[in-house]
C-alpha cells in the first residue's frame, strides 16, 4: 500500500531524531533531549503495540543493588566502575521520585531485604557501607535485621540484610506516566512499527520498516536486548527472566522487597499477594533467549523456592505466570555510545533498567 501525500507530509515526516525502543530507556531519552532541544522533532518508534520487552514486564523493583550483588560486581569490574554504577542507580531512582508523585506510580519505600546464603559478605560490610555513604546519604547502606526473619515468616534462612531505601513501584503505571510526559512534551509515537534494517548516508539515517521508510537526522538505538537483530555484533547477551504471582495470601506477613543469590532471586509482597522471579542461574543457556515463554523447568523451580523459603507451611495458588527478557554483558554498566556520526546506542541495562534509564537518557542527550 502506498502511503497517501497527507501521511508522508505528517506521520511519516522526516524527524531531527528518532529514538527506536519505547521502554523505559527510549521514553527517559526522549523526555531528556526534548527538555534539552525544545524545538527539535522526536518520534518513538516501538514495534509492539505497547512497549514489550523489559520494562513492562519486570518485578516493579526500585533497587540500586544488593550487597553481595555490589561486592560481586567490585570483583568483577573494580569499586570505582562499581560505585560509579551504583550512583547512577541511586540518583535514577531519585529522579523517578522528583517527576512523579509516589500515588501515581504506586511507590512505596518498603525496603530492601537480601538472604544471605553463606556469611562470606559481612566481611565486607563495612568496607561496603563505607564506600557508599557519599551515595546514599546514609553510613549503614547495609546493616543486619535478623530480627525481621520471623517478622516476615521466611523460612531456611539464617541472615537477612536490610537497606532501608530501597522500594516497590508498578512498572506499568510508571510507563503509563512516562508517556503521558512525553505527549506534554509533544514527543510523538508510532506504535507496531518495527525497524527491519538502517542505511546511514552523509545527510541522515533512513530506517526500512514493513510499510514505510522513515528519516531522520540522529538516531538512537534503545532496544536492550533486542539489538543485535539490527546490530548483530554488539556486546550484549539476552537474558529471560520468569516470573510469578500468587493468589492473594490470607494474613501474608512479607512486606518489602527481597533478593537472593547476589540478585538472581527478587520477590515482593503485592499488595496481599507475593511476586517471585529470576532463578535464572540454574539454567544459563536455556535462559540466554528474546522468547517470551516460561519453561516447567525454572517455574517448578520458583514454586519450590516459594515452598520453602518464602511461604513455609502455607498453601498457595499461582495467578499468573510471564517473562521478560533484559539485555546482559561482561559488566554490569549500560552501553551508552556513538556508534557513528547519526547513531547512538543505549542499550545493556542489566535487568536494572527501572533506576538506570532515567540517567542513561540524560547521557544520550549529551551525545545529541
Amino acid at each position: 500500500m502506498n502511503p497517501s501525500i497527507w501521511e508522508l507530509e505528517t506521520f511519516y515526516r522526516k524527524r531531527d531524531i528518532i529514538i527506536i525502543g519505547a521502554g523505559f530507556t527510549g521514553l527517559w531519552t526522549a523526555i531528556s533531549i526534548k527538555e534539552k532541544f525544545p524545538k527539535k522533532s522526536v518520534l518513538v518508534l516501538e514495534r509492539s503495540a505497547i512497549p514489550i520487552g523489559a520494562s513492562s514486564r519486570n518485578a516493579g523493583f526500585a533497587c540500586f543493588g544488593s550487597l553481595t550483588e555490589v561486592i560481586a560486581d567490585s570483583e568483577k569490574m573494580g569499586w570505582q566502575k562499581t560505585v560509579e554504577l551504583v550512583k547512577m542507580r541511586v540518583d535514577g531512582l531519585q529522579k523517578i521520585k522528583t517527576y512523579f508523585k509516589p500515588e501515581t506510580i504506586d511507590f512505596e519505600l518498603c525496603g530492601g531485604y537480601e538472604i544471605l546464603n553463606n556469611d562470606s559478605a559481612l566481611s565486607q560490610l563495612d568496607e561496603v557501607n563505607e564506600r557508599l555513604k557519599n551515595i546514599t546519604g546514609i553510613s549503614e547502606t547495609y546493616f543486619l535485621s535478623n530480627s525481621k526473619i520471623a517478622e516476615f515468616g521466611l523460612g531456611k534462612t539464617n541472615t537477612l540484610i536490610e537497606n532501608p531505601i530501597e522500594g516497590s513501584l508498578h512498572s506499568g503505571k510508571l510507563l503509563y506516566q512516562l508517556l503521558q510526559k512525553c505527549h506534554n512534551l509533544k514527543i510523538e509515537f508510532l506504535f507496531g512499527t518495527e525497524v527491519l534494517a538502517i542505511n546511514e548516508t552523509f545527510t541522515s539515517v533512513k530506517l526500512s520498516t514493513e510499510s514505510i521508510e522513515l528519516e531522520t537526522e540522529k538516531l538512537v538505538i534503545a532496544t536492550n536486548a533486542f539489538t543485535k537483530k539490527l546490530f548483530p555484533d554488539i556486546n550484549l547477551v539476552p537474558a529471560r527472566g520468569q516470573i510469578l504471582v500468587s493468589e492473594t495470601i490470607p494474613d501474608l506477613k512479607l512486606k518489602g522487597t527481597f533478593h537472593y543469590d547476589e540478585g538472581f532471586y527478587y520477590f515482593r509482597n503485592l499488595g496481599n499477594r507475593i511476586l517471585l522471579g529470576g532463578g535464572r542461574n540454574q539454567d544459563f543457556k536455556n535462559e540466554e533467549t528474546t522468547e517470551f515463554s516460561t519453561t516447567e523447568f525454572l517455574q517448578n523451580h520458583l514454586e519450590q523456592f516459594l515452598k520453602e523459603v518464602i511461604l513455609p507451611n502455607q498453601n498457595f495458588k499461582i495467578a499468573h505466570r510471564w517473562s521478560g527478557i533484559m539485555a546482559m554483558g561482561i559488566e554490569k554498566s549500560p552501553i551508552i555510545e556513538k556508534i557513528s556520526d547519526r547513531q547512538i546506542a543505549a542499550v545493556r541495562l542489566s535487568g536494572m533498567g527501572v533506576a538506570l534509564a532515567p540517567k542513561v537518557g540524560e547521557l544520550v542527550a549529551k551525545l545529541i
